[in-house]
């Protein structure tokens, strides 16, 4: 029992993490041009996460403290680094002119070289941003309350780090420009939330808590300041679980609400071609970005990730691993959107979770994929028959009944008989999903990668049965261990 609940807190921890860093990643994507209008997004952003388990109070403070420190350190360093830059020096140069330098020391050479007082440089640059949500409040005879208390989780988000109970795949922050200014807050206006973007001198003081009396309600208060802390201290608490050696390392990514995704952006019931493509386009992008990957299948919303079996990716950390993965793919999503959907505006940005899981031998993970394959057959097989049903006339519960029961070769009759489909003869993609991997150019179409003239690989994307030996004959460089 105590191994299964660490494994269900291991899978919950990686949602968390995930699902925060791809909604992120979207979003950022999303915003780009309302921050760059003049300039195209060449690349997409991927963003690595971890996650802290802040045990107590003291441990809360001390990361935060940790954090904003760190950002007056790195900023007064960049700041300086790149005016030294600006005037002249290599970037070298400039290097070894900061070697050693303390605090003082850098405010000097801002102020007497370039006439830089660095207290004055904007609070954002200096102290970092943290997004603090609050409980929505009305009047009632007088008084304030909060409408419904129990879903009223307010939250600190420092330097994209979560704190408190909050729900990630219901948070859609609307940032916009504001000239009204309150203690340091910029009001950020967001629909059915109060929502504020704050700048302050010290996030983890008694004075900055006791101002927002809705963390001191949902997370304590701080019984006195600190000043120092240990960065060791704190990583101490970081949650780390590195992946077994020598083994296959599957990362399954699967879309977050996606069917109220689908319905909203009027994807075609029960397969959208369109869709489907936008997910194996991603699918390529990420294996050509990180190269450990050798092969990913996908179907509807989800793709698994195969790494290598001796892939030392983020050194087999599996939040890194997921992380990254899960944020350059939902990067990617949103940045070819509109290849594949012209007349479609992007109304949310779209959201993944992912997890790790090892597989120690080839055999089990081609158990794992077949799996997956035949999962994608009842799947589409039972999809295709309730929207057919529901397209004649039947109401959702109707179809369900209908099929309720039913076998695979009762399902195909159905087809037959009452829509006139030979479900064998549907698009392969739909029935097997896509495979997507590494492969040899035509030899035709050959390309020198060099002086020894070696053809050059390409990602495909196939549908096709990968059940069947065949197909691991005909790619054997796939899961080849040497290669």
């Amino acid at each position: 029992m105590k191994e299964e609940a660490r494994r269900e807190a291991e899978a919950e921890a990686s949602k968390i993490l995930s699902a925060i860093v791809s909604l992120f990643s979207s979003v950022y994507v999303t915003k780009w041009k309302d921050y760059f209008c003049q300039m195209e997004l060449r690349f997409a952003p991927s963003f690595q996460s971890r996650i802290i388990t802040c045990a107590s109070m003291e441990v809360l403070q001390a990361y935060l403290t940790w954090r904003q420190k760190d950002c007056h350190v790195q900023n007064q360093c960049n700041t300086c680094l790149w005016m030294l830059i600006k005037s002249g020096n290599s970037e070298r140069e400039a290097q070894e002119v900061l070697k050693g330098t303390g605090k003082q020391e850098r405010n000097e050479l801002l102020f007497q070289q370039f006439g830089i007082n660095y207290k004055k440089l904007p609070p954002m640059f200096r102290q970092g941003s943290c997004v603090l949500r609050r409980a929505k409040r009305f009047k009632s005879e007088g008084q304030e309350h909060a409408p419904y208390p129990s879903l009223a989780y307010p939250a600190l988000i420092p330097y994209y780090t979560v704190l408190g109970r909050i729900q990630p795949q219901k948070l859609a922050i609307e940032v916009e420009d504001s000239d009204k200014y309150k203690d340091g807050e910029t009001l950020v206006k967001s629909p059915g939330r109060n929502v504020i973007l704050v700048y302050s001198g010290n996030i983890a003081s008694r004075s900055f808590w006791s101002e927002h009396s809705c963390l001191l309600k949902e997370l304590g208060s701080f019984e006195e300041d600190i000043n120092k802390v240990k960065p060791e201290y704190v990583k101490s608490f970081e949650f780390v679980r590195k992946l077994l050696p020598s083994t296959w390392i599957v990362v399954r990514i699967d879309g977050r609400h996606f069917h109220g995704f689908s319905e909203e952006h009027e994807f075609e019931k029960p397969n959208d071609g369109q869709a489907l493509n936008l997910m194996n386009s991603c699918a390529v992008a990420v294996m050509e970005e990180f190269k450990d990957i050798v092969f990913s299948y996908g179907v509807s919303d989800e793709f698994s990730f195969v790494l290598k079996r001796d892939s030392q990716f983020h050194d087999r950390h599996a939040s890194g691993i997921v992380s990254v993965i899960v944020s350059f793919f939902s990067s990617m999503y949103v940045m070819k959107w509109k290849g594949f959907f012209p007349e479609k505006e992007l109304k949310n940005p779209p959201s993944f979770d992912g997890r790790a899981v090892c597989y120690p031998t080839k055999e089990i993970l081609r158990d794992y994929l077949a799996w997956r394959q035949v999962d994608c057959h009842i799947n589409n097989q039972y999809n295709t028959c309730f929207w057919m049903l529901i397209k004649s006339g039947k109401s959702k519960s109707e179809a369900q009944d209908y099929l309720k029961g039913t076998r695979a070769q009762e399902k195909s009759e159905l087809l037959v008989q009452q829509f006139g489909i030979d479900y064998q003869t549907l698009p392969d993609m739909f029935r097997q999903g896509s495979s997507v991997f590494w492969d040899k150019e035509d030899p035709t179409e050959r390309y020198s990668d060099g002086p020894d003239g070696k053809s050059r690989k390409k990602v495909v994307v196939e549908h096709c049965n990968i059940i069947e030996q065949s197909f691991w004959e005909a790619h054997p460089n796939i899961l080849d261990e040497e290669r």
